[in-house]
Formats: C-alpha cells, sequence, structure tokens
C-alpha cells in the first residue's frame, strides 16, 4: 500500500529552524517527484518546494528560496525539509506530496496523486 507520513513538525521561535521529513513507502516511489505544500489557518494550500525523483532538479516558492532546502535519500525512502530563518508567516500544516509527473508537484496541476497527513509548524514571534 503506498504510503507517506510526514512529521518533525514544532513549535520555534521567530528564526528558529526545523527539519521536516516525510517516509514514503511502495515499491516505485524512488521514482516518484515528491514536494512539500503547506496550508495556514483560513487560507488555500500553498507549494513549498518539489523535488525530482533522483534529486537533482528543485524549485522552491518565491518564499522559500534561500531559506528552506528540500532533499532526498531514495535508499532511505525519506524526503526532507530543512527550513531554517523561520518566521510567524511560515505557521501552518506542512504537507508531503508525491507524483510520478514531476511538473503535478510543481504546479498541483492537476494535484499531485498521494499525500501526507501533516505536521504542524508554528513559530512564535
Amino acid at each position: 500500500q503506498v504510503q507517506l507520513v510526514d512529521s518533525g513538525g514544532g513549535l520555534v521561535q521567530d528564526g528558529g529552524s526545523l527539519r521536516l521529513s516525510c517516509t514514503y513507502s511502495g515499491r516505485t516511489f524512488h521514482t516518484y517527484a515528491m514536494g512539500w505544500y503547506r496550508q495556514a489557518p483560513g487560507k488555500e494550500r500553498e507549494f513549498v518546494a518539489a523535488i525530482s525523483w533522483s534529486g537533482g532538479t528543485t524549485y522552491y516558492a518565491d518564499s522559500a528560496e534561500g531559506r528552506f532546502t528540500i532533499s532526498r535519500n531514495n535508499t532511505k525512502n525519506a524526503m526532507y525539509l530543512q527550513m531554517n530563518s523561520l518566521k510567524p508567516e511560515n505557521t501552518a500544516v506542512y504537507y508531503c506530496a508525491a507524483d510520478w509527473k514531476y511538473d503535478s508537484v510543481r504546479t498541483s496541476h492537476p494535484p499531485p496523486e498521494y499525500w501526507g497527513q501533516g505536521t504542524q509548524v508554528t513559530i512564535s514571534s
């Protein structure tokens, strides 16, 4: 059964760092593009970062560029999001996502097929 499990969220102060993890199961996931989205209270879900199946190509939302780093380790069936210099406006539930189409992960048109359950990230001012 295909499954994504995201973790690593928590409460940190303004300017702090967090590393989110997403572990995946399923025999073909190492060939899937993956990424991170987030949804803040009262707002629509938005794209954060994407990574190709090999890890060789990455793409970031403007708000994440320079502060967040997406990576993956296919031997460990895991993907990560290192978030530095966090701000209160980064508070949201973060979701990992996967699809065999990189552009689906990057643009959400159509939305990625597989999603994690979400992990709460809260930044205090």
